[in-house]
């Protein structure tokens, strides 16, 4: 019996936009998830058109030509504007980016500070600073990207980042409602993601074979043909941030399914809690940092807010391109 996903396959509409692209057939499935963490639910059932995505996060060597073409300059290698970090010394504006950090032992998990520091020099170039570089790495996933930074990356490639409802339609690979990508089961047999094996942070013990980010492809590809949906890197979207995810849904009549929902606006995703925050973006995916005793969101259903001027060591993006705005 041929399965959903195997028709989807083999029937898209269609040759590719771009040879590394996989058909992602629209639907109406399950999306997010009652178990783990608050802001993933409530599970809802949402309706998406059919799209193309890339097959796997944007590379080093994807994302060096768009560099070579247009010249531009990403947000870590730019100087800071004193007007938006006020009271920060000015020696302290210089262009860098925040690096994973490892500390030498266990650490309070509510300070992030213990593992992440703020490195002047890193980039996508140079992702553990200065006096490191892509040599070995052109096929891991750009690092170091600010949201505005990935979707200047798509503009030029005549795609979109995607968003959060076509991201995880896409990432489940037709299996619905399983906890993982490729299904229910931690380790089938194997570990199906670059992940952090160990107490995180201050210890991994690297069964994946990877302490950091690995090259695209290196795990099993999901029921859609996508690779690195989950762990790796996390991916942005182009979905404002709420910790109410069917807010952006608030629009369609209570008696229908939401039909390629939104995100909330620009103005709703700023922390009510702290409204100089600046607005959010929604991470997918985990990364190769997240771990079952922290951070356990290497998941489809999994969400994170991520504000729109950051840039990390384990945050990438891939696109998509489709006939819905």
């Amino acid at each position: 019996m041929t399965s959903h996903s195997e028709t989807a396959r083999t029937s898209p509409p269609g040759d590719p936009p771009e040879p590394e692209m996989e058909w992602i057939p629209g639907g109406t499935f399950r999306m997010g998830s009652e178990e783990f963490y608050p802001e993933e639910a409530p599970v809802r059932t949402v309706t998406v058109d059919g799209f193309w995505m890339d097959r796997a996060p944007t590379t080093n060597r994807e994302f060096a030509a768009f560099v070579a073409d247009t010249g531009y300059t990403t947000v870590a290698e730019r100087d800071p504007d004193p007007e938006d970090y006020p009271g920060v010394a000015p020696e302290d504006l210089v262009p860098g980016s925040a690096v994973f950090r490892q500390p030498d032992g266990p650490v309070d998990h509510r300070d992030p500070n213990e593992w992440w520091e703020y490195v002047p020099g890193a980039d996508w170039r140079h992702p553990r600073g200065p006096d490191s570089d892509l040599d070995g790495r052109m096929d891991h996933p750009v690092v170091h990207v600010a949201h505005e930074d990935a979707a200047a990356f798509a503009d030029w490639a005549g795609k979109q980042l995607p968003t959060e409802t076509q991201w995880e339609r896409a990432a489940r690979g037709g299996l619905e409602g399983k906890r993982f990508v490729w299904g229910d089961e931690h380790v089938p047999g194997r570990l199906m993601a670059n992940t952090w094996q160990g107490e995180f942070p201050h210890e991994n013990t690297e069964l994946d074979g990877y302490a950091r980010t690995s090259p695209v492809g290196a795990f099993p590809e999901n029921g859609f043909g996508l690779v690195d949906a989950a762990g790796n890197v996390w991916e942005w979207t182009r979905d404002w941030y709420s910790d109410d995810p069917t807010a952006g849904a608030s629009d369609s009549p209570a008696c229908c399914t939401p039909t390629n929902p939104r995100g909330v606006s620009e103005d709703q995703s700023v922390d009510p809690r702290d409204p100089s925050e600046v607005p959010r973006k929604v991470l997918k995916g985990g990364s190769h940092l997240c771990a079952p005793n922290y951070c356990f969101r290497y998941r489809p259903a999994a969400r994170y807010p991520e504000p729109i001027d950051t840039s990390t060591s384990h945050v990438g993006f891939r696109c998509v391109v489709a006939e819905t705005p």
